[in-house]
C-alpha cells in the first residue's frame, strides 16, 4: 500500500538518531512557533503538542527503540503526583523539558533526562466543582506556544503559564459559572489562538468552541454547537438552519453538544475540526417535541481557523439518543484511496463505526463498524446517513431498546494513533450493549444529570440483555482504506487506553489492570510489558535527547476490581535503564456489605431511586464499568447514620476530596431518600450474595 506521506516519514526516521538542537532554532523554554509545529517531523525528538503534530497522528518517527531491542526497555525515572485521581493527560517535551497536567488541572515541569521537578502549578479548582460534571476531575493535556504553557482548568478557566517559572501570565473564565460547565479536554493552538471547548451535555449546557488570543487571552471568536433561543437571534447564519432541526423549547435545557475533546487544526486547509457530545437530555422525546436531527449534536464540524465561520459538518447520529458523543479523537492524514490521494479526517466513534471523511468537504468516504452495532442497520453510502433501526428508537416506540454499543460506547476519549508506515490506525474497541428505555415523565434539573431515561422496576441494576462482566476492551489495528481490522489483541481491561505508534514498528498501550505493553505493529504480538502498579488509560508519548529515545506515560487509575489502589505517577523509559518502582501498597481489603435493615416505604425508596439517577448515578452507579474509580455507595458506612450521610451529601464533609456538597440541589428529605434507596440496594445485593457460589462476589 502506498501512502503519500510515507516518504517524509522515512526521511524523518533516518534523521532520528541525530536529534535537532531545538534551542538553536527557537531559544527559550517552550518556544513553540507555527513553523516548528507545522514542520514537527524535522524535529523528531520533540513532542510539542498533545498529539505531537497538528494532525494528531500520535506517531513518533523515532526508531531507536524497535521490535528487536524493546525487550531491553527499562524504567529511567519516575515522579509521583500529589493527586491520586484518574490521570488522562499526555505530556509535552520541548527543548529538554517535560510538561504535563494531572487531575485537578495541575501542571508540572520536569527535566526530561533526570526527572528533577522544575516547577508545579495548582489552579486550586474549588472542590464543589467536582459535583458539576461527569467522570472525575480529569485533565487530558496542555498546549504550548511562544514560551507559554496553556491549561484548561476543570472549573472553566483557561490559564497561560510562563514556561520557565510556571507562574500565571493571564487567566480568563471561558464559561458561565451559573451553568454546570466543566472542562476536561486539552487546549490546542492554531495560528496564535488557543482553542478550547467545554463539557456538561448531561447537565444542561449549550456547547461551544472558543478561540482566545494566545498572547493576551482576548476572545477572538466562538462557534456555538446548538442554536439558542430564536427570539434572541442567532450568532451565525448556520444556526438559523440548525434551528429548523429542533422543535419545542430546546434552548431552556441548553441543548448540550459540548466540545469536550477532539479538536484538530489543519494548517494546510486552514480548518479546525472538532466533535460534539450528546444532547440534553439524552432522550430525544424530551429535547423538544417533534423529533428532528437536532444539529449539531453528535457531529463532526469544520470551521475557518481565522474567523470560526462554519464550513461543513457530518452528523454521525442524527437525532442522537444513545449517548453517542462524536468527541472521540480525530486524526488527519493523507490516504491513497481509489488510486488518488485524499486528505481525510478519521474517527473511531463511540457509536461503533470507523468514519473516514473528506477533510475539505466533510463528505463521507467510508463508515464501517468495528464492533457489533444495533442502533442502526448501517450507513447509507450515498447519503451518509444511518439507516434507521425502528426498534432502537425508544423515544418513538415507548419500549425498551437493547442497543449496541452501550455503556461508555465502543471507543471513548482514549487517544488513537496512525502509523504512516503500516497504514494502520490503533485504538481500543469495546464490545458491549445496554438496555435503554424512556422515562414516563421528565422535569429538567439544573445542575443534575438529565438523561430522560427510565429504568427497570426495583432499581437500576444491570439492565436486561447487557453483556456479562467478562466483556473487555481490545486493541485494534484498523486499515482505514480496506475498512477492516488487520488484528485484534486478546481481551484487555474494562475500558481501554490511549496508544502511541513509533517508527520502530511498535504500538504502546496501557491497561486498566495495571500493565504497560509494547506490541509489534504489524501483527499485535506483545513484545514487552511492565507492572505499572496501577491502572493505565492515558496516551503515551516519545521524545529524544542526546540521541537517546525515551517513552513516557502518565499512570493512575485504581480499580477495586483488580485489587489496586491509584498510584498516580509519570513513568519514563529508555533502553538499558534499571530504575524500579517502590513496592506497591497492599491491595485494599475487599468491601463488606453491612447495611442497616431496609425499613423505608416503597414510595421513599423509589423517590431515592429517581434522585440517585439524577444526581449520583453518573459516578456511583455500580454497573457502570468506567465508574469503579468512585465508591460503590452500597458499601458505604455512612448508610448506617442519617447524620453522617447528610454531613457528606449536604454538608460537604468530603468536599476537599472531590465529593461536592449537593445542598441547594437536594433537600434533606431527598438526601435521606437516596440513603433509603442505597440501603435497599445493599440489602438486595447481600441477599443475592448469600445464594452465590462460595467465595463469589456480590452482584455488580
Amino acid at each position: 500500500m502506498l501512502w503519500t506521506c510515507i516518504a517524509c516519514a522515512f526521511q524523518a526516521v533516518a534523521s532520528a538518531g541525530a536529534v535537532t538542537a531545538a534551542s538553536a532554532l527557537a531559544p527559550g523554554p517552550a518556544a513553540v512557533t507555527a513553523r516548528r509545529l507545522i514542520r514537527a517531523n524535522s524535529e523528531p525528538g520533540e513532542w510539542m503538542s498533545v498529539g505531537r503534530t497538528h494532525d494528531e497522528q500520535r506517531f513518533s518517527p523515532l526508531a531507536q527503540i524497535d521490535t528487536g531491542d524493546v525487550s531491553k526497555l527499562g524504567l529511567a525515572w519516575y515522579a509521583d503526583f500529589d493527586t491520586n485521581r484518574s490521570q488522562e493527560g499526555t505530556p509535552l517535551e520541548i527543548d529538554g523539558v517535560l510538561y504535563l497536567s494531572t487531575a485537578w488541572s495541575k501542571v508540572r515541569a520536569y527535566d526530561a533526562q533526570t526527572g528533577r521537578l522544575l516547577w508545579a502549578y495548582d489552579p486550586k479548582v474549588p472542590g464543589e466543582f467536582a459535583g458539576r460534571g461527569c467522570c472525575d476531575v480529569v485533565n487530558r493535556g496542555i498546549a504550548a506556544w511562544r514560551g507559554k504553557i496553556y491549561v484548561a482548568a476543570y472549573d472553566g478557566r483557561l490559564v497561560a503559564l510562563d514556561a520557565k517559572t510556571g507562574k500565571p501570565v493571564w487567566s480568563v473564565l471561558t464559561v458561565d459559572h451559573d451553568k454546570p460547565y466543566t472542562i476536561t479536554g486539552a487546549p490546542r493552538v492554531a495560528k496564535g489562538r488557543v482553542l478550547i471547548g467545554n463539557a456538561g451535555g448531561e447537565f444542561g449546557i449549550r456547547g461551544y468552541l472558543s478561540a482566545y488570543d494566545a498572547e493576551t487571552g482576548k476572545l477572538d471568536w466562538r462557534f456555538y454547537t446548538v442554536p439558542g433561543d430564536p427570539a434572541r437571534g442567532f450568532e451565525q447564519p448556520i444556526l438559523a438552519k440548525a434551528a429548523q432541526t429542533w422543535h419545542g423549547d430546546w434552548w431552556k435545557a441548553g441543548g448540550g453538544a459540548g466540545v469536550w475533546d477532539a479538536i484538530v487544526y489543519d494548517p494546510r486547509l486552514n480548518l479546525v475540526y472538532f466533535g460534539t457530545g450528546n444532547g440534553t437530555p439524552w432522550n430525544r422525546a424530551f429535547r423538544g417535541s417533534g423529533g428532528g436531527d437536532n444539529l449539531f449534536v453528535a457531529s463532526i464540524i469544520a470551521v475557518n481557523a481565522d474567523t470560526g465561520a462554519y464550513v461543513w459538518h457530518y452528523q454521525v447520529a442524527p437525532g442522537e439518543e444513545w449517548d453517542y458523543d462524536a468527541t472521540s479523537p480525530l486524526v488527519v492524514a493523507d490516504l491513497r484511496i481509489d488510486g488518488r490521494s485524499r486528505r481525510v479526517v478519521m474517527q473511531a466513534s463511540k457509536d461503533g463505526f470507523f468514519y473516514v471523511l473528506d477533510a475539505r468537504t466533510g463528505s463521507l468516504i467510508s463508515a464501517k463498524n468495528f464492533v457489533p452495532v444495533t442502533w442502526t442497520l448501517g450507513i447509507d453510502p450515498e447519503t451518509g446517513r444511518p439507516i434507521p433501526n425502528p426498534a432502537a428508537r425508544y423515544d418513538i416506540t415507548g419500549k425498551p431498546a437493547v442497543v449496541e454499543p452501550g455503556g461508555q460506547g465502543a471507543h471513548a476519549w482514549h487517544p488513537m494513533s496512525f502509523d504512516p508506515l503500516t497504514g494502520l490506525v490503533y485504538f481500543s474497541a469495546i464490545d458491549t450493549k445496554f438496555t435503554m428505555m424512556g422515562a414516563k415523565t421528565f422535569t429538567f434539573q439544573p445542575m443534575g444529570a438529565n438523561t430522560g431515561l427510565g429504568f427497570p422496576a426495583g432499581g437500576r441494576g444491570r439492565p436486561t440483555g447487557a453483556r456479562p462482566p467478562q466483556s473487555r476492551s481490545r486493541l485494534v489495528a484498523w486499515d482505514p482504506v480496506t475498512e477492516r481490522a488487520v488484528w485484534r489483541s486478546r481481551p484487555l481491561g474494562r475500558i481501554g487506553a490511549g496508544t502511541l505508534s513509533t517508527a520502530g514498528g511498535l504500538v504502546f498501550q496501557g491497561t486498566t489492570d495495571g500493565r504497560f505493553v509494547a506490541y509489534r505493529a504489524t501483527d499485535g504480538k506483545p513484545l514487552w510489558s511492565m507492572d505499572a502498579e496501577t491502572g493505565v488509560v492515558a496516551g503515551p508519548m516519545s521524545f529524544a535527547i542526546g540521541g537517546v529515545q525515551y517513552i513516557a506515560e502518565e499512570v493512575g487509575y485504581g480499580l477495586v476490581r483488580y485489587g489496586m489502589s491509584n498510584q498516580s505517577r509519570l513513568l519514563v523509559f529508555k533502553l538499558g535503564a534499571t530504575a524500579s518502582l517502590p513496592p506497591a501498597p497492599p491491595p485494599p481489603p475487599p468491601p463488606v456489605l453491612n447495611p442497616p435493615p431496609s425499613t423505608a416505604s416503597a414510595a421513599t425508596i423509589e423517590e431515592g431511586h429517581e434522585q440517585f439517577e439524577t444526581h449520583c448515578a453518573m459516578c456511583h452507579d455500580p454497573p457502570a464499568a468506567n465508574r469503579e474509580i468512585f465508591p460503590d455507595l452500597r458499601y458505604s458506612p455512612a448508610l448506617g447514620s442519617a447524620a453522617a450521610f447528610d454531613a457528606i451529601v449536604l454538608g460537604g464533609a468530603l468536599q476537599p476530596n472531590g465529593m461536592a456538597s449537593f445542598k441547594g440541589r437536594l433537600t434533606e428529605p431527598q438526601a435521606q431518600s437516596v440513603r433509603a434507596y442505597m440501603i435497599a440496594q445493599a440489602n438486595q445485593a447481600k441477599a443475592a450474595a448469600l445464594h452465590a457460589p462460595q467465595g463469589g462476589p456480590a452482584p455488580r
